[in-house]
């Protein structure tokens, strides 16, 4: 950024601004070399179109920067497929007076539309549209098989959740062991990407998923449902939040991703709220932060994720809010269908305890209620015997 104009008062129709700010706007481009201005407000297309006109450079709205953005950190085909359906949803809602406005003059912003008429244009934007709504339905198709299969396996689900740069793929890294691309920009994580990771010997799915941000548009939430869906149906949220930053900015976002959370589905899925980079903090600072904060959030956790400070107490909250597993013992007689079931046993549960006899196994796990109960029906086909079956405490 390299200069920045403020003004309070009711938006004019012409330029949002008033025209002796629109004045001061065209003065700063002009001595800064200024290539984009940038509009917290939405702006409408009459009013970018004017904008550009008076300053000779074009002009955005907060919700055009979040789209440029995405696109230069969209890695993956589904990720640029939401991208391009926002803009496109985005462009819709505005082809008619944005051809209007093209065909009068060009414009920085509005180039490449004098050719098409109003109508060819909408059609052509709606015909795109369904075109990714397509592509993408079959994406979210594999999806849900994908997430099906997960089941199946028996594992229970946590989602990442937290504004954007809070420290998510750092956390996602630490607790996976892996590397996720981290840096300090913005939305460094577009798709998602799940994990298996074993806390205290039970296996769980841990997935990262898009950041949130502040006042973001409803039209990028429903571009990224698939993505945001993972959130909806874990079995835990792990909220990431900055506590490193000012306070009214940390209980902003915190906030914000509270909110968040509900407009997506998700507020009946316990919370785990990990408060981030307290490297950054001193000692004292951190622990009036965290009182500060224990009425807004559930389930506070003070951690660092870069440097690996309180990850064990992090797991420690996670399982004991995941604490729906059943211990069971069983004896199955020794044939290979058995041994079979007993490895993918192995892959799938915490198996406590294994015990051989002459024509026998004798075996302790635990495991969530649908596996422990997978388990037990195979157990009979086998004519083996359970002979405990019960909740484990936390």
């Amino acid at each position: 950024m390299v200069g920045r104009v403020e003004q309070v008062r009711k938006a004019a129709t012409r330029y949002q601004i008033g025209s002796g700010k629109v004045r001061e706007l065209a003065k700063l481009v002009k001595e800064t070399g200024a290539q984009k201005i940038i509009f917290d407000n939405p702006l409408k297309p009459v009013q970018a179109y004017n904008l550009a006109e008076s300053t000779g450079v074009e002009a955005i709205d907060r919700f055009q920067l979040i789209l440029e953005i995405f696109a230069r950190r969209a890695s993956t085909t589904e990720a640029k497929l939401q991208i391009q359906l926002a803009r496109l949803r985005y462009e819709l809602a505005r082809a008619k007076e944005k051809v209007r406005l093209a065909r009068m003059e060009e414009q920085p912003g509005f180039m490449g539309l004098g050719t098409y008429e109003v109508d060819v244009y909408h059609e052509a934007v709606k015909r795109q549209i369904q075109t990714i709504r397509e592509k993408l339905r079959k994406i979210r198709k594999k999806r849900v098989l994908h997430r099906k299969r997960r089941t199946e396996l028996g594992f229970s689900s946590m989602s990442l959740a937290g504004y954007t740069n809070a420290g998510k793929s750092s956390l996602f890294n630490a607790l996976t062991g892996e590397e996720a691309p981290v840096d300090a920009g913005l939305f460094t994580t577009l798709s998602t990407k799940t994990r298996l990771v074993k806390l205290s010997k039970k296996k769980f799915l841990l997935t990262d998923t898009v950041g949130f941000i502040d006042r973001l548009p409803l039209t990028l939430i429903e571009a990224f449902h698939s993505t945001l869906e993972e959130t909806i149906f874990s079995d835990l949220i792990l909220l990431v939040v900055d506590l490193s930053g000012p306070m009214g900015l940390v209980e902003k976002k915190l906030s914000c991703c509270l909110e968040t959370i509900e407009r997506i589905g998700a507020s009946g899925i316990p919370v785990v709220t990990a408060l981030n980079k307290i490297d950054l903090l001193r000692g004292e600072e951190t622990q009036q932060r965290l009182g500060s904060l224990k009425e807004r959030a559930n389930n506070l956790v003070p951690i660092s994720a870069l440097n690996g400070t309180n990850i064990d107490l992090l797991k420690q909250r996670i399982l004991k809010i995941l604490k729906n597993y059943i211990q069971a013992s069983f004896i199955v007689p020794l044939t290979n269908e058995s041994m079979s079931f007993i490895s993918w046993l192995f892959n799938r549960s915490d198996v406590k305890t294994i015990r051989y006899t002459e024509d026998s196994a004798h075996v302790v796990f635990e495991a969530i209620p649908w596996l422990a109960e997978t388990a037990k029906n195979k157990v009979e086909e086998l004519n083996g015997k359970f002979t405990k079956f019960q909740a484990v405490k936390a």
